[in-house]
């Protein structure tokens, strides 16, 4: 490492104090069951034992957290599929090589399983030369041919890889093949998704069986994974975040922390760049309004924060540090030139790495080190600038929530610029505020059991889920029941009055598997987050009935109407259920009652239901899910800015389209059934005007095209 150069001594001479602190905050603690982690008699831990009492599909689909074990999910499925259900071949492909050594030869019968899981090394292209580019290196697709006409059963490649492949080969040349796709994320519908578009075509044929998996589902360009025709041939396992970290051994805790600062981020990185944790940190991107242009001295510029340098180890390639305080740091730089940059991540995947702690301390990257890395020691993962979706978010969360000995608190940190008030781009500024707003919402989704909404029945109909536990006084008819489900699949049970059911096989999997995928998809519905938390004269019905009801059509375009309305309740229901058990927790706190360990949504909820008057449908809906962000981010932004930004977005013209013009017009057709009159334009109440100006502007639009 070069001596401290000019931006070290800046990054050293820091201000004292942050401008702005953090937001918002979230802590969410786990029983640490150790479920997750034990094996059954075939050497299956929990998720993995999910999934194969699936392995009969022809379609599958996996989501499961990092760290889950969904590799060797893949393994045992992929052996049962060519041994016991007549499959030819597996093709294994992977985004990138690193990923490829997740599926190295395993003795599983060591472990009780029938057989192991064995790849010729000449098939697993991922340790090929230039595989990471296959168009230059045509060995590589040249061998997926070769494979398919040998007598070898099992071959990994990466994406890239596969596409080349498939382009020459045709759909054809797959049949009677396992082709499995991991980090299925990587494919979407969209016409220029090469791998999305070989595997719709390969769906089409219908003669592979394919297995998909990924950790983070949602895709962070909101474009749909699969067509809603091809996505209703998956059958689904799905096993939560909630799940995974509840029966972790030792983790029991994860907090998720957004702060925004001014000026440089090395002048406040060490407000949250605690060296004593061991920490992924991952710079801004060169293109990104973070970055200072110059990857090589920002990372120079934090080791100079960490400590001074001592040496680079000629073995590992790693530098050593020593802090203030005489410690010693051993500092993994993956930014470094490319010769470097072999040799430490060669030594990031020693085995070692991961069975000592003190391997190493400090890992600096830029685009590396996040889907697919293992490293269990990781404590803290910290990101400077958003990164480019809510899935990569999520990948890089994933690298700190692995259970290690010893470890018993991970936690994730998002340093963001502030936007500068005084400059006339400022509005390009916003999108790494709502992105990283998006993000904490729905982590907060994530980390959390999932939602069972029930329609409130009449008092005759009304009884008890089985295995729900709705507190003292257990389920009362026609009260406010509110129970959890505590085990494998750990669940709140809600009843809310006016709440539709499914009426349709589908609606019913949607309804049950999908409100996570469809609150991300809100999520990153960029002129809905901006309506919501700026425009103050915006009402939260635009966002909770008329937006939310255009993406939950687009998504599933072929459910009935009342499966579209039902789905589009429980999206609602599942944003506002953090809403109410924030205001719940807020009151127990004020009345001086102690929230419980691992208890606190349950309470918050159940307080929050006490408080009014019934749980229905209108209520949900006149909840605004974002002003919980919205009452923090105006605690800790700059009034100025938040000002300028409010002005900003509130003073976006925004014309009615189409489709919510339909849906406020269907809004307004119900309205007029109730009321006996159509909603009026000049109302006082906001939303029956806002149904009126739909009404005007569908008529608006039938004129136009009826031109």
């Amino acid at each position: 490492m070069a001596k401290t150069d000019e931006m070290g001594k800046n990054s050293i001479e820091r201000v004292q104090n942050m401008t702005q602190p953090k937001i918002p905050t979230k802590t969410v603690e786990f029983a640490q069951s150790g479920a997750s982690k034990k094996s059954d008699e075939l050497g299956m831990r929990e998720m993995q034992a999910r999934a194969y009492s699936k392995r009969g599909e022809q379609y599958l689909l996996i989501k499961s957290p990092p760290a889950s074990g969904k590799s060797r999910a893949l393994m045992f499925i992929a052996l049962d599929k060519l041994h016991q259900q007549g499959l030819k071949k597996a093709i294994i492909i992977v985004p990138e090589r690193s990923i490829g050594g997740s599926f190295g030869n395993t003795a599983l019968s060591d472990y009780g399983f029938m057989m192991d899981f064995e790849v010729e090394p000449k098939w697993n292209l991922c340790n090929a030369p230039g595989a990471d580019e296959p168009r230059a290196n045509k060995s590589t697709v040249k061998a997926v041919g070769e494979f398919l006409a040998s007598d070898d059963r099992i071959l990994i490649c990466t994406h890239a890889t596969f596409r080349f492949a498939f382009e020459d080969i045709g759909a054809a040349g797959f049949d009677e093949c396992l082709v499995a796709i991991d980090e299925f994320h990587h494919v979407s519908m969209s016409e220029d998704n090469v791998l999305g578009r070989h595997l719709a075509e390969l769906i089409v044929r219908d003669k592979v069986h394919v297995v998909a998996m990924t950790g983070s589902y949602f895709r962070g360009d909101a474009v749909p994974v699969l067509s809603p025709g091809d996505e209703e041939k998956f059958k689904t396992v799905t096993y939560t975040y909630y799940e995974q970290l509840n029966g972790y051994d030792y983790l029991k805790s994860l907090s998720l922390g957004y702060y925004f600062y001014s000026g440089l981020y090395l002048n406040d990185l060490s407000e949250v760049l605690d060296s004593n944790l061991k920490t992924i940190l991952h710079i801004p991107n060169v293109n990104a309004r973070e970055s200072t242009k110059d990857k090589i001295k920002e990372a120079e510029g934090i080791m100079a924060l960490l400590g001074t340098w001592k040496y680079k180890d000629p073995d590992t390639g790693f530098h050593v540090l020593e802090t203030e305080d005489g410690r010693t740091l051993r500092v993994a730089d993956l930014v470094e030139d490319e010769r470097d940059r072999e040799k430490v991540m060669a030594s990031l995947k020693d085995p070692r790495a991961n069975e000592e702690r003190d391997w190493v301390d400090i890992i600096i990257a830029l685009g590396m080190a996040k889907e697919g890395f293992d490293w269990i020691w990781c404590e803290h993962a910290l990101t400077v600038g958003y990164r480019s979706s809510l899935t990569e978010i999520i990948q890089i969360i994933g690298r700190s929530t692995r259970d290690a000995p010893g470890k018993t608190h991970a936690r994730f940190t998002n340093l963001i610029a502030e936007p500068d008030a005084s400059e006339g781009a400022v509005t390009d500024a916003i999108n790494d505020t709502l992105k990283a707003i998006a993000a904490s919402l729905l982590m907060e989704q994530v980390l959390i059991p999932n939602f069972k909404f029930t329609p409130k029945r009449p008092i005759e109909q009304s009884k008890p889920q089985e295995g729900f536990d709705y507190g003292e006084g257990g389920f009362q008819a026609g009260g406010k029941n509110i129970g959890v489900r505590e085990g494998d699949q750990a669940e709140f049970h809600i009843e809310i009055a006016g709440l539709k059911d499914p009426t349709t096989e589908e609606g019913k999997r949607v309804c049950e598997e999908d409100i996570k995928e469809l609150v991300a998809a809100v999520l990153q519905d960029k002129p809905t987050v901006e309506q919501a938390l700026f425009n103050l004269d915006a009402i939260p019905e635009e966002t909770t009935v008329v937006r939310t009801m255009n993406i939950v059509r687009k998504r599933y375009p072929n459910l009935p109407a009342e499966d579209q309305e039902a789905a589009r309740q429980r999206v609602v229901a599942a944003m506002n259920m953090m809403e109410a058990a924030s205001r719940g927790t807020a009151a127990l706190e004020a009345e001086g009652i102690e929230i419980k360990a691992n208890m606190q949504l349950l309470q918050g909820i159940r307080k929050f239901a006490t408080d009014v008057r019934d749980l229905d449908v209108d209520l949900i809906d006149s909840i605004n899910p974002f002003q919980s962000a919205y009452s923090i981010l105006s605690k800790t932004m700059n009034e100025s800015v938040l000002r300028r930004l409010q002005t900003i977005i509130t003073g976006k013209k925004i014309s009615i389209p189409y489709e919510e013009a339909r849906s406020l017009a269907l809004r307004a057709r119900d309205f007029a059934k109730e009321r006996g009159r159509p909603p009026s334009i000049s109302a006082s109440d906001a939303w029956e005007r806002k149904m009126a100006e739909g009404v005007q502007a569908l008529k608006r639009h039938t004129a136009k095209n009826a031109k």
